[in-house]
């Protein structure tokens, strides 16, 4: 088996959540296919279970362990202490922070975690409405779709037609504050082709991660929201085509494509992908002008 390649924060494509209140599982999700592992003690974990997740968490993180952890929401009793016993421990690399709906909940979670890095994960219509304004905040280093929640609030149904909007906007508010791409809410017990389809809205909306609720999500979501075959033979034939007719411009379409191109066999690297050998999908489409 190949070892498992690391894919920073920015990039990450499957986020799983583990229960914090059952630390059994914590060693298994963290040799899993996950980019990310999110040890929950928010909504997996109840009220009266919740220092102990916590206390779990802080345990495994002293035992030298690196990792992430979602956090309750600003505002909760919960909130203060999960900041400030997380926040004293040099594992912590980032935390979720439920229920983010103003800029400040940010600012308020940030001063308690200096150089943490923090996702806001958004999931009510008041959240949504302020999107733009959480994304610029100091401090965010990225958003989350907090689908559940959000459909509870809103009273809306899971289709992708009914959430276009809603997607969209959480790309539209990272792309304008330069922050990576959004993540996208799970998609509660789908495996197989219900996931993988469940994964493909998530792209085709330009969100770049994915809440995964079981280790086995994960492999196929990563794969989903990576580079396809079919995307690195493009790009390899249009670089290819592009060296060969003299490495300038041509026409508009050049720019565009080049940068696609780039991006592409750019993330395929960093994501430990390959073409096998001999592989071939189609030549790259081109509108320039051979005489």
């Amino acid at each position: 088996m190949s070892p498992k390649v690391v894919v920073g924060p920015d990039l990450a494509r499957s986020w799983l959540l583990v229960n914090a209140f059952q630390p059994d599982r914590f060693e298994k999700s963290a040799t899993s296919a996950a980019d990310v592992m999110l040890l929950d003690i928010e909504d997996a974990v109840a009220p009266d279970n919740k220092a102990q997740a916590r206390t779990n968490v802080v345990e495994w993180l002293a035992a030298g362990n690196k990792g992430w952890a979602r956090i309750n929401g600003f505002g909760t009793p919960w909130w203060a202490e999960d900041c400030r016993e997380l926040g004293k421990q040099e594992g912590l690399e980032g935390v979720m922070l439920a229920m983010v709906e103003s800029h400040e909940h940010i600012e308020r979670t940030a001063a308690l975690l200096p150089g943490v890095k923090i996702v806001a994960l958004v999931e009510t219509a008041r959240g949504v409405e302020n999107l733009t304004s959480i994304a610029r905040t100091k401090g965010l280093y990225r958003l989350a779709f907090g689908l559940g929640d959000y459909r509870r609030d809103t009273g809306f149904d899971d289709s992708p037609t009914v959430l276009a909007y809603t997607r969209s906007q959480f790309t539209i508010a990272s792309r304008s504050a330069g922050l990576p791409g959004p993540i996208d809410g799970p998609a509660v017990g789908a495996v197989g082709v219900a996931l993988a389809d469940a994964a493909g809205v998530t792209s085709q909306f330009g969100m770049t991660g994915k809440i995964c609720l079981m280790p086995e999500q994960c492999p196929t979501v990563n794969e989903i929201l990576s580079p396809s075959l079919g995307d690195m033979s493009w790009a390899l034939d249009f670089l290819t085509e592009f060296q060969n007719e003299g490495g300038t411009i041509r026409n508009g379409s050049d720019l565009p494509r080049l940068a696609r191109a780039k991006k592409i066999l750019g993330l395929a690297e960093k994501f430990g992908l390959d073409l096998p050998v001999d592989y071939h999908d189609y030549p790259a489409p081109t509108d320039t002008y051979h005489s």
